[in-house]
């Protein structure tokens, strides 16, 4: 049984940052990835990590601001917040799966790929 549990959300202001934790217990992700999820939107892809190798993908709208990491030892991942923005407002997701795939897949961008989910964590932007 692997369980995900995800910390460090909060309220900051527009340009501030936040740093995102999940703490993975039971079997070490072949991938691992942050979804985030506001009111009335779908959820959508923030970023991915390929656990052996660190290979990383990142969506458009977070790419420059956001970094994605992982602690191999303590099996935790992070997602790393910089110059926050209003629009980063949204519940965030942990995500995992034990499968690992090609470094090109499209699968590290659907969350209806990965197994596993944490609770979410309250991620507010302030202008």
């Amino acid at each position: 049984q692997v369980q995900l549990v995800e910390s460090g959300g909060g309220l900051v202001q527009a340009g501030d940052s936040l740093r995102l934790s999940c703490a993975v217990s039971g079997s070490t992700p072949g991938a691992a990835g942050w979804f985030r999820q506001s009111p009335g939107k779908e959820r959508e892809f923030v970023s991915s990590i390929r656990w052996f190798d660190g290979n990383s993908r990142y969506a458009d709208a977070v790419k420059g601001r956001f970094t994605i990491s992982r602690d191999r030892a303590k099996k935790e991942v992070y997602l790393q917040m910089n110059m926050l923005r209003p629009e980063d407002t949204a519940v965030y997701y942990c995500a995992g799966t034990p499968r690992t795939w090609n470094s090109g897949s499209s699968y590290y961008y659907d969350h209806s790929k990965y197994d596993y989910w944490g609770q979410g964590t309250q991620v507010t932007i302030s202008s």
